[in-house]
């Protein structure tokens, strides 16, 4: 089952590890290009602009989104305001690179209007509780961020059925493995 280089769209809850199953197929699998996305939130310690994120202020992002520069983009919980290039992705799809967005549900929800042929891959976590004990454990958030981030989940959780294909994110090696192998590349040897 061998897919043409394209669009693959990884979506799921909040602190279910999007993030960090992207980082390790940014790290193991370097034919896979991992799209950067734009935001308006600030940089979390050991972020890098134009590597984990294009980091923009509220008046850059609202200038891009008003000359349609963008695949997606959303307000997420509220706050802070993720959007994805087109040109980067156009870009990296014309030179026949296999390109991964990692983006939430809204985000998703956008990308299939726009890209309907694309491949749409939910990552769900093991259980409920340790979805929870993740997002408290990284200690980013305030309890009341905490707490409007499980109410938001609740919601994206019900979403799975809109995606083609669910990963749980029990292990993030063998959940990277099986999203690389959906995108039709051979997972790495051990």
């Amino acid at each position: 089952m061998s897919k043409k280089p394209g669009l693959t769209v990884l979506a799921g809850p909040t602190a279910v590890g999007k993030g960090t199953v992207s980082t390790y197929i940014r790290d193991n699998y370097p034919q896979v290009w991992l799209s950067v996305s734009a935001t308006t939130r600030a940089p979390r310690p050991g972020e890098q602009d134009g590597v984990h994120y294009f980091f923009k202020s509220k008046e850059e992002f609202a200038e891009l989104v008003e000359s349609g520069e963008f695949l997606e983009w959303a307000v997420v919980h509220g706050q802070n305001t993720y959007g994805t290039l087109k040109s980067t992705v156009d870009r990296a799809i014309a030179e026949g690179r296999s390109v991964l967005l990692e983006i939430d549900l809204q985000g998703a929800r956008q990308v299939k209007k726009a890209v309907p042929d694309a491949q749409f891959v939910f990552l769900a976590p093991p259980s409920w509780e340790e979805m929870v004990r993740r997002l408290v454990g990284r200690g980013t958030e305030t309890p009341e961020e905490q707490q409007r981030r499980l109410e938001t989940a609740k919601l994206e959780l019900a979403a799975e059925p809109e995606f083609d294909h669910t990963v749980i994110n029990d292990d993030v090696r063998r959940a990277a493995d099986e999203l690389v192998s959906l995108m039709g590349l051979a997972p790495n040897p051990r």
